[in-house]
């Protein structure tokens, strides 16, 4: 069903795209957009393990460092049937952890100090079994489209506004530019309201991944109420925004409003939906 899902958003995402091209750029304009966004997300794409690494100064850790760690990695890779991804620790008391890369041959799994201090085996294996589902989805390919066209739409209306001021015609009459206004606002808008249903999505589906890879949905339930209270007590404070979507859990503790527009799911929904699925086994 999540699968299906994902496809129905980025169609919408694509209708929202040419229609807005045609309607304010045409399909010259649209393309350069599109050529833009997708050149500034395919290099992201293409060093996202590099650029992630680096910003949390994650290092490499063999298995005689952690051998529970590869132990659990290694078996959950064999049941997952893709290549053992690299394996990496960040010196954070915040627990989370996250997998990158942009396909299973290149793939990275990094986990936190604060996530191996709080968390028991079988919970750590919910945690990767989840990270190991998101490599086997290539999610990281799939959000990257999803940012490609949501970057060109907000690009195409960010020109439409522009051009608005700076170079409309003087016979141009306002009911046309006030309709052009509202038009591209909430082309963007939308745009990344799906960006989000997008990511959310996925991590539903990871969700069901690492509960059928670890053989339990409990171990990845109790996980995710675990790293709830001990994100909220010790939130990732120098975290960038940019990639908190790529976290287990999100390093902010969002609450409130904020929430609406997070990257993950309600964790109480997340919470239910594997207590639900552990009642059906």
């Amino acid at each position: 069903m999540n699968q299906v899902k994902t496809f129905f958003l980025m169609l919408v995402l694509t209708v929202i795209f040419v229609a807005l091209g045609g309607m304010l750029a045409g399909r010259g304009g649209a393309m350069i957009a599109f050529a833009v966004a997708f050149v500034m997300n395919i290099v992201t794409y293409w060093f996202s393990d590099r650029i992630v690494l680096a910003m949390y100064r994650a290092r490499p850790v063999s298995e005689a460092e952690a051998p529970e760690l590869y132990s659990i990695v290694a078996t959950l890779s064999q049941r997952a049937s893709i290549p053992m991804p690299r394996v990496y620790l960040i010196e954070n008391d915040s627990p989370n952890a996250f997998a990158t890369g942009r396909n299973p041959e290149h793939a990275v799994v990094a986990v936190t100090t604060g996530i191996l201090r709080i968390l028991g085996r079988e919970e750590l294996e919910g945690v990767l079994g989840h990270e190991l589902s998101h490599v086997k989805h290539r999610d990281i390919l799939i959000s990257t489209v999803a940012a490609t066209l949501a970057g060109a739409i907000t690009m195409l209306a960010n020109w439409a506004r522009f051009s608005l001021f700076f170079g409309r015609d003087e016979d141009e009459g306002a009911g046309n530019i006030v309709s052009v206004i509202i038009f591209s606002m909430l082309a963007a808008f939308a745009a990344m309201l799906i960006q989000l249903a997008i990511s959310r999505s996925r991590e539903y589906l990871a969700d069901e991944g690492g509960a059928q890879l670890s053989g339990n949905p409990l171990f990845l339930a109790h996980a995710l109420k675990r790293l709830q209270a001990g994100v909220a007590y010790t939130p990732m404070v120098d975290a960038n925004p940019s990639t908190a979507h790529l976290f287990i859990v999100n390093p902010f503790a969002a609450r409130g409003i904020i929430a609406l527009f997070s990257t993950h799911p309600p964790m109480e929904e997340r919470i239910k939906r594997l207590e639900e699925m552990a009642h059906r086994r």
